[in-house]
């Protein structure tokens, strides 16, 4: 029985149910990371006994997986996009803006798929959008390699967010901090591809990087489907 169909045991004697446990545990997070959340942490913020907790929640993946599907219902869509590109492409910019409100949202994605309520709701919104247009199996790769491409480049980016946080520097003084080393290495004539992509190559920033590699994406689906 999933956490979801297990009935919640009554609230006394200080009131409690999975939302306040899940709202707790989602702003520990927000704060410190999942290494911030235990059921522990989240029954002292609660000010609740850590056994009261099990009435409700059994493990810490059980509390990872209702943490994830609160914040995707901010991953759903308003509004059922107009076409299946449109759909693809606010699902992975939405869900990157949740990620970026949640940072340790990128650690837990890309695993099983999520089976609560707001998890099953994003992912029927978004292969009603491309209901009918293929196979289902077309329809199922086309889906995995949207969110395969959106996973990994979000991933990449909250990487970088905490490297700057941890060092204190910003990629562009991580960037002139290693310039002298990069530019001894280049003058060597080893690695000519890479000195052309330091010196000519356009600096863009993240959202720029994440919508052109999401629309290079798409076109490859495209071709796919159509």
């Amino acid at each position: 029985m999933t956490v979801w169909d297990r009935p919640e045991p009554p609230a006394r004697p200080v009131p409690l149910d999975r939302e306040r446990i899940v709202a707790a545990a989602i702003a520990l997070a927000d704060e410190g990371g999942l290494a911030a959340v235990s059921l522990r942490k989240v029954a002292a913020r609660l000010e609740a006994g850590p056994m009261r907790l099990y009435g409700y929640i059994s493990t810490k993946e059980e509390l990872y997986d209702l943490m994830v599907d609160e914040v995707q219902g901010e991953i759903l869509p308003e509004e059922q996009p107009g076409d299946w590109r449109e759909a693809l492409r606010v699902l992975a910019h939405r869900t990157r803006q949740t990620a970026l409100r949640h940072e340790w949202l990128a650690d837990l994605l890309g695993g099983r798929p999520a089976l609560g309520p707001n998890g099953l709701a994003v992912a029927e919104s978004t292969l009603s959008a491309l209901d009918g247009l293929a196979d289902i199996d077309t329809v199922m790769r086309a889906v995995e390699t949207v969110s395969a491409y959106f996973t990994g480049a979000i991933r990449r980016e909250i990487t970088n967010l905490r490297a700057e946080r941890a060092t204190g520097l910003s990629k562009h003084d991580w960037q002139r901090a290693h310039g002298p080393h990069v530019t001894r290495m280049l003058a060597t004539g080893r690695f000519p591809a890479l000195k052309r992509a330091v010196y000519d190559g356009t600096d863009v920033d993240a959202e720029a990087s994440f919508a052109t590699g999401l629309d290079w994406v798409l076109d490859a689906v495209a071709a796919k489907i159509t």
